[in-house]
């Protein structure tokens, strides 16, 4: 038995040695213009076409999951920065809760963001390109195959042709072409089929890929323009906190008598020192008056009972007429220079508390 496994492999080998010597031969003779060799204009095209698509899809998920690296490492990076501001935020500082929330959200938004990119965008890459390994070597089997056929129908054709006939070599020859065609055409059709078909494919698979990459950037980068937002309300509260202790501590010092000092140093915890608030304004306050702001951004004005704001403006706070009609993040106030110069409270609006600081 073990003679005979090894007579059979013996066999085969020789046989797939024999093949390649053929075909060497038969490659030789074409390119001598010795032998005709089966041409097909159109499969050549659906070849170079499967060899591009196969280079751009690759190339396509060699940058994807760069740019995957990449998110990852500012994930890493972001991580870092936020662990260190809530490592170093105090207990006592204003919105540590708030503080420690917006960590956690961060992290969980750049963690879904590079989940969804993984299983979106790169598997569905992978995917498409696990096919094409296959569909290669086939290409290449149907080019073997059309060599073999090549070299059966020109052995067939001298035999023919020769001057002495034998009718057993042709027949044999014949039985040969015969096979050596059906494994060829066989082969041949099936590519065929499939080549225009997945060369259709690409345009689906691109569209869905970016589709996909930009329904997650852009979802990822909207959730994370709120959590900058917040972020940024927290740091401006907390400079409020840090200003007004500040100025609670220099009322205390210059207060006259135990009284005066109690007196100013409750003013200050509840609203700046009222010199500061009636500074050019003649000490004549608006009716409703809290304290005073300073415009720390630009703000246009989208409706007709919006105050708008130049950064450096001073606006006097006024309480609203009806406290229900106050949105959140929202105050009401008239323009200092419209006050000292008209003393009158017509030309009051609303606007975005987050874009001033008290003074």
């Amino acid at each position: 038995m073990a003679e005979t496994g090894k007579g059979v492999t013996a066999g085969k080998l020789a046989i797939n040695v024999q093949k390649r010597l053929t075909r060497a031969q038969e490659k030789v003779l074409q390119k001598l213009g010795k032998a005709d060799e089966t041409r097909d204009v159109a499969f050549e095209e659906m070849v170079s076409n499967f060899n591009k698509q196969m280079n751009e899809g690759t190339k396509l998920q060699k940058d994807l999951k760069a740019y995957l690296t990449a998110v990852k490492t500012m994930h890493d990076a972001s991580r870092r920065l936020q662990d260190c501001l809530a490592d170093m935020y105090e207990p006592e500082w204003f919105g540590k809760e708030e503080m420690d929330a917006l960590v956690e959200d961060t992290d969980t938004l750049w963690l879904d963001y590079h989940q969804n990119l993984t299983d979106k965008s790169v598997t569905c890459m992978d995917t498409y390109l696990a096919q094409f390994p296959d569909i290669k070597a086939r290409i290449a089997k149907r080019d073997r195959k059309m060599v073999d056929f090549d070299s059966a129908r020109h052995h067939f054709s001298s035999l023919q042709k020769g001057k002495k006939k034998d009718e057993a070599k042709i027949a044999k020859a014949e039985e040969e072409l015969g096979r050596a065609q059906k494994i060829f055409e066989e082969l041949n059709v099936e590519l065929q089929d499939e080549l225009p078909v997945l060369w259709d494919n690409r345009v689906a698979i691109y569209v869905n890929t970016f589709q996909g990459l930009a329904g997650h950037q852009e979802r990822f980068h909207r959730e994370m323009s709120k959590l900058s937002q917040n972020l940024n309300d927290i740091m401006t509260k907390l400079e409020e906190q840090r200003q007004q202790k500040k100025d609670g501590t220099a009322a205390a010092k210059t207060g006259d008598g135990a009284k005066s000092e109690q007196a100013n140093h409750s003013e200050s915890a509840s609203s700046p020192p009222k010199s500061a608030v009636t500074n050019g304004s003649d000490g004549e306050l608006p009716p409703g008056f809290l304290y005073k702001v300073k415009a720390i951004h630009d703000y246009a004005a989208t409706d007709g009972d919006e105050l708008e704001l130049k950064m450096g403006d001073m606006v006097l706070a006024l309480a609203f007429d009806n406290p229900d009609e106050q949105d959140d993040g929202w105050l009401m106030g008239v323009k200092e220079s419209h006050w000292v110069q008209n003393k009158d409270i017509s030309a009051k609006g609303v606007f975005p508390e987050n874009f001033t600081q008290k003074v």
